[in-house]
């Protein structure tokens, strides 16, 4: 063959390589582009009705006559500890800027978007992840949107209902005088409740993160049993730091969760390691036929 034939047909390799590329990526932008319309217009019906997820939602949390302050005063009267009763909130919410609460009013929108637009917004995703799996991996990850949609939104009602809650009640009844007035403003508020429960959402992910690494032989089922103690320590220091008041059933309610999580982890991790002694069992048998 010619040289210069030869570094024309090299080139064209080239060429369609290149192509293919930009052909993944033009499919990438494309469901980039859809999971960012869905939040979008969840977005936007969001700020359609923000006065009533603001007072239905948003502003609950602050209220002494929030479903979680309730149930814990059902608690306190079985296990007779009245301090666990919640029956008022030493703190006032301010607007201090001219546009403040318009400008939340927006950023509380796009945070309410995200959160109801992230079971399609994944499954964009994953609809591009999909097609590079092997047939094998794509059998193991079958449900997957299903079962991080789920994590994700156990994640963001435990935030919202257990742990914003504690939260906001330690810091509205903690002073360091009397004469000191708790007033905070919506800005640090909304920040607040967003964090806790978007941190949670994302924490409620850990045992399919334990089953990506599992996948990949960073993480086993022996080795998390054998830290199990460690992580029992981490979980209440955890739990402690979310839920800064000393009392002890508070905490007690944020590390039963965590504690769950970390068992179903390890399950996870035992599902991964025993598909893989099946997998090169089969692997070992057709071999020895062969």
């Amino acid at each position: 063959m010619p040289l210069d034939q030869e570094f024309e047909n090299e080139e064209e390799d080239s060429e369609a390589k290149e192509m293919s590329f930009l052909g993944h990526l033009e499919e990438l932008r494309w469901h980039v582009i859809r999971a960012g319309g869905s939040i979008l217009v969840f977005a936007i019906l969001a700020f359609i009705y923000i006065k009533e997820i603001y007072h239905y939602v948003i502003i609950a949390p602050s209220q002494p006559d929030f479903w979680t302050y309730r149930m814990m005063c059902i608690l306190a009267d079985k296990v007779n500890y009245d301090e666990l009763c919640i029956k008022a909130l030493n703190f006032k919410l301010q607007a201090i800027g001219v546009g403040d609460q318009f400008t939340m009013s927006m950023t509380s929108a796009v945070i309410a978007g995200l959160v109801f637009a992230f079971p399609y917004a994944f499954w964009e995703v994953w609809r591009f992840i999909k097609p590079g799996l092997k047939p094998s991996e794509r059998k193991s990850a079958q449900g997957a949107v299903f079962y991080v949609t789920f994590l994700f939104f156990s994640g963001v009602f435990f935030g919202y209902y257990i742990v914003t809650p504690l939260a906001i009640n330690f810091l509205a009844n903690f002073t360091l005088d009397p004469s000191i007035i708790n007033e905070f403003s919506l800005s640090s508020y909304i920040s607040l409740v967003a964090t806790l429960t978007l941190a949670c959402g994302i924490a409620f992910q850990l045992p399919i993160v334990v089953y990506v690494l599992a996948k990949v032989g960073v993480l086993t089922p022996a080795f998390m049993r054998e830290y199990r103690k460690h992580a029992m320590i981490v979980i209440l220091i955890v739990a402690a730091v979310i839920t800064p008041s000393p009392d002890i059933y508070s905490q007690v309610i944020v590390a039963i969760p965590l504690f769950l999580l970390y068992e179903l982890s390890i399950m996870v991790a035992g599902k991964v390691e025993r598909e893989k002694l099946r997998e090169e069992k089969r692997l070992a048998t057709t071999g020895d036929n062969n």
